[in-house]
């Protein structure tokens, strides 16, 4: 299909397909597919492989898989982030959804990930899509799907999904008349005509998250807090809730640049130098930074400290446990602390593990109704919100559970490290070429070989990577990632020297 107004509604047979096999109709070579989904949704390079004809071929699969389910008739909202082409990725998609006589519910503003999840959950939609690429580089960008109750795809929707690619593939045509007119001719006639509806949804999204935060109690502490929204889409967001409770709120890095300062749109300790100074320089109480689509969290504390997302993780679930007397068990990933299972423990709960993935997290949590979950990268979720990552409502229950225990981060911390003991996790990241990656798993996977660890092992998984996990109670884990051409390694000990060195023998072994 072409993507001008007087094809718009043109629907493809199954003997156009197969009449179409075989013929040079687009740039691709027939059988093979540029578009795969990684943990988090697709992720390409600019230029490379996110580009126009792609990004319009996977909306071309979306509308044969929608066709195929004959859900049709439920609009798919589509946001976006502030990243490179992320809008106009957007409109080219609108473009081939609208053609193919799907309605799409454009939120027509950089706008944060959980907001779109919000509210495919919110309004019983059976599709939405967000254009971004996360944490990534700047140099990438990419395409989340969420399904039904607003979770991300699982593995076999992407795979269905990447079947329709192959199909999307042979029917794709780029529309010759293209003139590089930004918006085109033929999206603005999807909006002249309802096809396309750009509308901005960000007030529900608010509302829902201010109902299930103590906005009184915030109130009472008059707390300063610092936002560092890392060039992304959170700042509208966080000021307007933390401003609503009455917190004096200052920010940095909240102009719009697409290369994020230089560094990685991801709250880790490295990129967060900056808001760490500035806490310490205003006596602010706390320092809140989101990744470049506002789903993952960083935090800094009053004494200008940088909380490891496990910290925050375990903080939030034992604040929900003994502050607001709530039960049930938590779900983490592989890669994150076990200090949460210690938590649950001594609650009397449950820590369920699973594979790394957010999708793994919120089905666990929604198959044993889980107060929490979370991962060590920063993106947690908690009960009674939507089925995926939010950095905005984590961030604003960090707030509440300062007012309402009446301390400071810092202490808050301290408490639970007299409580459940020091651990110390180390974090590796590899660079592979394709032929190191083939030998690495079958090192790691297939002949199911370890390096010489000074430490007793109990047990070891094979799950996602491999966990070992030893009788001390530490754990190692590498797995490539999902996301990046990288092997990640991960280490859990009790002194930080134990957890450097099983960090080290496992990065040389495998290099």
């Amino acid at each position: 299909p072409g993507v001008h107004s007087d094809r718009q509604h043109r629907n493809f047979p199954a003997d156009l397909l197969k009449s179409q096999q075989g013929q040079g109709i687009c740039s691709l070579k027939r059988g093979v597919v540029m578009i795969k989904f990684g943990t988090g949704g697709w992720r390409a390079i600019i230029g490379e492989e996110f580009t126009k004809e792609n990004i319009q071929k996977l909306a071309l699969a979306m509308s044969l898989k929608i066709k195929a389910e004959h859900v049709e008739n439920k609009p798919v909202v589509i946001g976006y982030d502030r990243r490179f082409l992320s809008k106009e990725a957007v409109i080219w998609s609108c473009e081939i959804f609208g053609q193919q006589g799907i309605k799409v519910l454009f939120v027509d503003r950089s706008s944060p990930t959980p907001l779109i999840m919000f509210y495919v959950t919110k309004h019983d939609l059976s599709y939405g899509m967000m254009v971004t690429a996360s944490h990534n580089p700047a140099i990438y960008n990419g395409i989340k799907v969420f399904t039904k109750g607003g979770r991300d795809a699982d593995e076999h929707q992407t795979a269905d999904i990447e079947r329709y690619l192959e199909q999307a593939d042979k029917l794709y045509v780029p529309d010759p008349e293209e003139n590089g007119q930004m918006p085109p001719h033929a999206y603005q006639e999807l909006v002249k005509n309802g096809q396309v509806v750009e509308m901005n949804p960000m007030n529900e999204y608010l509302d829902n998250i201010i109902s299930l935060i103590n906005l009184d109690a915030i109130r009472e502490r008059d707390l300063r807090i610092a936002i560092d929204p890392m060039y992304g889409v959170s700042l509208t967001a966080l000021c307007t809730i933390l401003s609503i409770a009455r917190c004096t709120v200052e920010t940095i890095n909240s102009q719009h640049d697409t290369l994020f300062g230089g560094k990685m749109p991801a709250p880790t300790e490295n990129t967060l130098r900056n808001l760490q100074n500035y806490v310490l320089d205003r006596y602010c109480d706390i320092g809140i930074a989101t990744d470049g689509d506002a789903d993952r969290l960083g935090v800094i504390d009053d004494k200008g400290h940088y909380l490891h997302a496990n910290t925050i993780l375990v903080m939030l679930y034992y604040y929900l446990l003994k502050y607001r007397g709530w039960r049930g068990p938590a779900v983490r990933n592989l890669s994150t602390t076990h200090v949460l299972d210690k938590v649950a423990e001594s609650f009397g709960q449950k820590c369920y593990e699973v594979p790394v993935g957010f999708k793994y997290i919120s089905a666990k949590m929604q198959e044993t109704d889980a107060i929490i979950g979370g991962e060590s990268s920063g993106g947690l979720t908690v009960k009674g919100h939507i089925h995926g990552k939010d950095g905005i409502y984590a961030a604003s229950l960090l707030v509440e559970m300062m007012a309402v225990s009446g301390k400071k981060l810092s202490e808050i911390a301290g408490d639970i490290r007299k409580e459940y003991g020091e651990i110390h996790m180390e974090e590796r990241a590899c660079r592979f070429t394709a032929e190191e990656k083939e030998r690495i798993h079958k090192t790691l996977m297939m002949d199911q070989a370890l390096p010489e660890i000074p430490f007793e092992i109990d047990h070891v998984s094979y799950m996602d990577g491999c966990k070992v996990y030893l009788k001390n109670g530490g754990w190692v884990s590498a797995r490539f990632s999902g996301t990046e051409p990288l092997l990640r390694i991960f280490c859990e000990m009790e002194t930080e020297h134990e957890a450097v060195q099983v960090c080290e023998i496992f990065e040389e072994y495998l290099h």
